[in-house]
């Protein structure tokens, strides 16, 4: 389960940084893409709601990734 982990020292800290944020960016426009997507108009559209639940996806998808992500290997698998 923390094979990957970030706190391992055999794990680029900085290409764990790099593929997170990623991760968390396309989770976030994944998530505003679906509550946007319920509003149907434009005009309709409950942007408050989009905003905080994207920010809070994203926030989710990088302590998720906190456990290991399959992007970054840890030293001893290359």
């Amino acid at each position: 389960m923390f094979k990957n982990c970030v706190f391992k020292v055999s794990v680029d800290t900085q290409k764990w940084l790099r593929s997170a944020g990623i991760r968390a960016v396309k989770t976030m426009a994944q998530t505003a893409v679906s509550v946007i997507t319920v509003g149907s108009t434009v005009a309709s559209v409950d942007w408050k709601l989009a905003v905080s639940s994207a920010v809070v996806a994203g926030v989710i998808s990088i302590l998720t990734s906190v456990a290991g992500i399959p992007e970054v290997k840890c030293d001893d698998e290359k």
